[in-house]
């Protein structure tokens, strides 16, 4: 087989490895508290002081979850460290972590 054949296949595959790895590798840098969650849509509001990354001061707002496992353990009032990044146009936790109340 031509090598240019899988020239093109390989540069997107890497290139979409490269962006999963940068997203799963975000460490938490930001603190909220969950106001509600909603699993079966994939999403939690999070009432949250300044996301740096993306240059959002503190309020409340409804972000999607990269993974629904990062729900699982997670409940209302539950004070949280979390990264978040723009994926696809859309607000998303990329890492959640509960803190100690």
């Amino acid at each position: 087989m031509k090598s240019s054949m899988w020239m093109k296949p390989l540069a997107t595959l890497l290139a979409g490895l490269a962006s999963a790895s940068a997203l799963w590798a975000q460490a938490p840098d930001a603190e909220g508290e969950v106001t509600r969650i909603d699993k079966a849509a994939g999403k939690l509001t999070l009432r949250h002081g300044a996301i740096r990354n993306l240059d959002m001061p503190p309020m409340t707002m409804v972000f999607r979850v990269t993974d629904a496992r990062l729900l699982e353990g997670v409940a209302v009032g539950d004070r949280v460290r979390f990264a978040a990044d723009k994926v696809g146009g859309t607000y998303t936790v990329v890492s959640l972590v509960k803190t100690a109340p």
